[in-house]
């Protein structure tokens, strides 16, 4: 008798019971406080990283999750543990890349059917860091998270919110597929480390549907906010100001894609440019069809 292999990892579809009950979404609601990381550990704990050299290393950690193909939420979760270990060890700039490579690593294990090897992480820094470096950084960033790595980020609230909200059934994937790609653009930059993950992702179905505005002519922008603000609990000024400036970064971001970009040094000695006006990266996947 012979096995048949299929290629690709099929998996189980959200339970839609689990999507309806309101207490699920509200203990998402009331446990990601736990897992934000200090807004201020660049003024408090930093003393060599700055926020550009942040999103430096965000870009290429994205870069290397795309090229991996990995599940959306590896390359957000893997920043949360970034941003949680900078908010309370002091770290120097030669290690940020290693610091990097250590959190795909873990979100990768937690996200993935088949997790990232320690070996092609090795060999996205030009084998600038070892194997047995990626390992016993691997102990000391779960010893400094206190082993509590199952945080909850934007992406958990996506199908929960549009389970909410009266979109066309046929549309809900690429709804979804859009603003995934928001929650990975947000990621990258520090300044959304102010918005809890609800926000975020409230704020980028918001925008994706906003930028799809042609697909869906039945919704106007207040109703729809308001709708996102009611099932999150939010603010509604907060979650407009939060949608705009997310659709100013995709805007920004858009302007880089035919600039040349600047090229996340592999070194462990890298030399960061002076100026933080840096082009990093071309447009995430699949957002150049959003209309602004």
């Amino acid at each position: 008798m012979e096995l048949l292999c299929v290629e690709g990892v099929i998996r189980a579809r959200r339970d839609p019971q689990l999507l309806r009950d309101r207490r699920v979404l509200q203990n998402l609601l009331s446990q990601e406080e736990r897992y934000s990381p200090r807004v201020s550990y660049f003024q408090c704990v930093q003393k060599e990283i700055q926020p550009y050299m942040r999103k430096m290393l965000a870009f290429w950690m994205l870069e290397v999750c795309e090229e991996q193909k990995c599940e959306e939420e590896v390359f957000p979760l893997a920043m949360n543990y970034v941003d949680r270990y900078l908010s309370c060890v002091p770290t120097r700039k030669n290690h940020l890349q290693l610091l990097g490579a250590v959190c795909m690593l873990l979100a990768s294990k937690l996200r993935e059917t088949t997790p990232l090897s320690v070996e092609k992480l090795c060999i996205y820094t030009d084998n600038s860091i070892t194997r047995s470096e990626v390992l016993g950084w691997e102990c000391l960033v779960l010893e400094k998270l206190k082993w509590d790595l199952v945080s909850v980020i934007a992406n958990d609230f996506l199908d929960h919110i549009l389970q909410r909200v009266p979109l066309p059934q046929h549309k809900m994937d690429l709804v979804k597929k859009h603003a995934q790609t928001f929650i990975a653009l947000c990621a990258t930059d520090y300044t959304f480390a102010m918005y809890p993950p609800s926000m975020i992702a409230t704020g980028s179905i918001g925008a994706a549907v906003h930028g799809l505005s042609t697909s869906f002519n039945s919704f106007s922008g207040e109703a729809l906010t308001e709708l996102l603000a009611s099932i999150t609990g939010t603010e509604v000024d907060c979650l407009k100001a939060c949608q705009e400036q997310i659709e100013a970064a995709l805007a920004e971001n858009l302007k880089q894609t035919s600039q040349p970009r600047q090229k996340y040094s592999p070194s462990k000695n890298a030399v960061y440019p002076d100026s933080q006006e840096v082009n990093l990266t071309s447009t995430p996947t699949d957002v150049t069809d959003i209309n602004l």
